[in-house]
């Protein structure tokens, strides 16, 4: 289908990301931050310290949500409350001790018993040298994961399956590492095993619903992927230099990355260093999920990037770049003390950007939606996703109608494509199936994925002549689509 495509579109020879399988294990890739330290000769403090990044978060950020253990928040009756019962999904985090840490809805107080059954269960299975992993019951899955010293547990009559909820339970975790890092974790239930770790996530809260939202909503998560800011590469480049002028000079700056509408614009890196997707993820979800930050100078904060190394902290100095600009810029530091430093630094950024006149392109973006489908010549196809696997970087154009009404719909519809090609027991490399709804075109490559949704008339000759076209339309767009470089400091 696609054999006059020399090379998959978005593909380069060195990513700015990781490139990864959206289903792998969360592992930490290293100990990346005491090795920065090693090599500069750092006099930074270690990356153990105790630093409370909910608590500042919460000051910094917005006032928490309000989940007090003195009662404010509802009871819930589960035998009453059709509201907690009609819920299509649940989260909860416990402790291995069996002790409450986050419920998804309703309060953890008024649930400690289902905490203590879930316990239990995960327990019992335990003593037999065995491990919980699902449970299925009519239309209800109940998964669990036990990431010492917490267990996680989604329970499901979304159809989803296993390896999709484990990999967003994967995700929860990974946000409660990125406030308190997993050292800090694992300390605090070596001396304590009944802690309560509420007293430590109280504003947390907030980051985790909102990335379970959002998890919903975007297909990078399942995908394991980046979309990017659409922008001419020399636009892209330029902003790459002016950060790479400003900040070269600083010691152990490891990231700099800019963002806008939860896309990524560039990311420049210090040379041997890399972001996972997953991480990055984690970033956009502060930003989104923080409003302050727009009306705030700047913001610092330690922040733990579990993928990258889960053991201690980065320092952000996190700001948007202008009032005419709402771009988000985040300088990823080990050192502790510089934060004025980074203030200097992204001042001369944005000087530079504006010199270059490269903010202009970058509003323009930000306030342009993507073409749709047909608006670029597809008659037939309704949507797409298109991931390039080498540069974990995927691109989809805007919601048409009937999804731009049903954006829910069409992400099942992905989902269930995305299950189908990776099922752990018969997985599928090329789909075609049709409903009354639409018809659905799955093709897994070693290079990259395509799901493509079409109208349902369809026939698979055509179909494939419409996929053909299309790798050939991204491929001659893929310099504004995607982040080809990889600038180093």
């Amino acid at each position: 289908m696609a054999s006059n495509i020399e090379v998959e579109p978005g593909a380069t020879k060195e990513s700015v990301l990781i490139p990864s399988e959206c289903l792998e294990n969360f592992d930490h890739m290293s100990s990346s931050l005491e090795e920065i330290k090693s090599e500069n000769n750092s006099s930074v403090g270690s990356t153990y310290e105790e630093s409370n990044f909910v608590n500042s978060n919460t000051d910094n950020f917005e006032d928490a949500i309000d989940k007090e253990e003195n009662g404010s928040t509802p009871e819930y009756d589960l035998g009453n409350s059709t509201e907690w019962t009609s819920k299509n999904k649940h989260i909860f985090v416990l402790s291995s001790a069996g002790k409450p840490i986050y419920s998804r809805h309703g309060n953890e107080d008024k649930l400690a018993w289902l905490f203590g059954v879930m316990q239990a269960l995960v327990s019992n299975i335990q003593s037999s040298d065995d491990t919980l992993k699902s449970i299925h019951a009519g239309d209800t899955l109940f998964v669990f994961m036990n990431k010492k010293p917490l267990i996680l547990v989604a329970v499901s009559k979304t159809g989803e399956c296993v390896n999709q909820l484990t990999l967003q339970l994967n995700y929860v975790f990974n946000q409660i590492t990125s406030m308190l890092t997993l050292t800090r974790l694992n300390k605090i239930y070596e001396q304590r095993q009944n802690y309560d770790l509420r007293r430590l996530l109280a504003g947390g809260e907030r980051l985790i619903d909102h990335l379970l939202d959002f998890s919903e909503k975007e297909p990078a998560f399942f995908l394991g992927a980046v979309q990017c800011l659409p922008l001419a590469s020399s636009v892209r480049d330029s902003i790459s230099s002016a950060i790479i002028g400003a900040c070269h000079k600083i010691k152990n700056l490891v990231f700099a990355i800019l963002l806008a509408k939860n896309r990524l614009i560039t990311l420049v890196r210090m040379k041997k260093y890399y972001l996972h997707p997953s991480d990055l993820h984690l970033i956009f979800n502060l930003v989104q999920s923080s409003e302050s930050l727009k009306y705030s100078q700047h913001h610092w904060t330690p922040f733990c990037l579990p993928r990258f190394d889960a053991s201690g902290f980065l320092y952000a100095h996190v700001s948007y770049l202008a009032d005419d600009c709402q771009a988000c810029l985040l300088l990823l530091t080990v050192e502790r003390d510089v934060c004025d430093v980074l203030s200097e630094a992204k001042q001369k950024i944005v000087e530079k950007l504006r010199r270059n006149n490269c903010l202009e392109p970058i509003n323009e973006s930000i306030a342009t939606p993507e073409e749709t489908a047909v608006n670029a010549g597809f008659a037939e196809i309704r949507h797409y996703l298109y991931k390039c696997k080498s540069t974990a970087q995927f691109y989809q154009p805007s919601l048409a109608p009937p999804y731009s009404k049903e954006k829910m719909r069409l992400i099942e519809i992905y989902k269930r494509s995305n299950q189908q090609l990776h099922n752990t027991a018969r997985p599928l490399k090329l789909i075609f199936e049709r409903s009354a709804n639409e018809a659905i075109f799955s093709w897994d490559t070693t290079a990259f994925e395509l799901y493509v949704v079409f109208e349902p008339l369809i026939d698979i000759a055509c179909a494939i002549d419409f996929v053909t076209k299309l790798l050939n339309w991204v491929k001659k767009r893929e310099d504004k689509l995607f982040h080809l470089n990889a600038p180093t400091f």
